[in-house]
């Protein structure tokens, strides 16, 4: 099969195309005929981390989808033909989805709903399970007060906005432009503010005049003070990033709840819920952003538009279907 492999870590130039021999589902596993790759934030911090490699190989992106081909001892032979979208594929493998074949433990391949593109099921994984952790880790969202998401033109934080949409909550989100303001509202939230303009906090508190009860944010530090003056007493501050240290005292004064999320170590529990409450999402009709299309030989291309701060979803083309 063609893939996509680095053999050292490093800049986007370690990417190469190469040919590789076809992997074979294990026990428990089941192999994907990808169509579409998703690249994320953490597909190029992988790639460039200071850690050695561990393995002759990587193949690089952890979300896509396609079509299961093969299966593993033990996995249903019903699965074959499945349309189905994946994640962490590359946490802890060599295996990656950009490649024309990927194996990974059947768990990981989730099933895509026909109604469902390649490109939304490629733009899930890890946006929109962080995003469903940020907004369900302390329980029930409580509908009586409005929520606030972060950037809500990037791609957690226009999953969260749908998520939290779907269960009845009134959102506001913050952009930088005009041109991120109609990205944003396509996710559906009931009011967008751009946070470069003046009057920021009394915009939020307008559309929010008890307060907020979660925010999503995406740059906690960067966002303290404004947090904090729209926060309702008690409400919770729900992060995936590490911007500038967190001052914590103004955060002690309303007795703020800082909630942090990394997906990978969230436990089985969690990422259970969130697989459920993803699909639901998928069957409601969740919209990705717009695309940023490469061939599968421009993956580095990819990674580089997505360290580079690309506006909407990089994805790659592996094979067509």
């Amino acid at each position: 099969m063609q893939a996509i492999t680095y053999r050292r870590r490093g800049t986007s130039d370690v990417l190469t195309l190469t040919e590789i021999a076809d992997p074979t589902p294990g026990p428990g596993e089941v192999r994907v005929r990808i169509h579409v790759s998703g690249v994320n934030p953490t597909d190029w911090k992988q790639r460039i981390d200071s850690r050695p490699l561990g393995m002759p190989y990587q193949i690089p992106n952890q979300d896509g989808a396609g079509v299961i081909d093969e299966v593993g001892a033990g996995v249903d032979p019903g699965r074959v033909g499945q349309r189905v979208w994946i994640y962490f594929a590359a946490w802890f493998r060599a295996g990656g989805t950009a490649a024309e074949l990927v194996v990974v433990p059947e768990g990981q391949a989730v099933p895509l709903p026909d109604a469902a593109s390649m490109d939304l099921g490629a733009s899930l994984g890890i946006p929109a399970l962080t995003a469903h952790r940020l907004l369900f880790a302390d329980g029930p969202l409580d509908t009586s007060r409005p929520i606030l998401v972060t950037a809500g033109a990037g791609a957690v934080g226009h999953m969260a906005i749908q998520l939290a949409k779907h269960h009845g909550a009134t959102v506001i989100t913050t952009v930088s432009s005009e041109t991120k303001a109609a990205i944003a509202a396509t996710a559906g939230p009931d009011y967008i503010v751009n946070y470069r303009e003046e009057g920021l906090v009394d915009a939020i508190r307008s559309s929010a005049p008890d307060g907020l009860g979660r925010i999503i944010d995406v740059a906690p530090g960067t966002n303290a003070m404004v947090n904090i003056a729209v926060l309702a007493p008690g409400g919770t501050i729900a992060t995936y990033a590490d911007d500038v240290p967190l001052p914590v005292l103004p955060h002690v004064r309303v007795n703020a709840v800082v909630r942090f999320v990394l997906v990978y170590t969230m436990g089985d529990v969690a990422l259970r819920a969130a697989i459920d409450g993803v699909t639901e999402g998928v069957e409601r009709g969740l919209v990705t952003l717009p695309l940023h299309r490469f061939p599968l030989e421009r993956t580095a291309d990819a990674h580089d538009a997505v360290e580079q701060g690309a506006v909407g979803k990089v994805v790659v083309d592996v094979s067509a279907g």
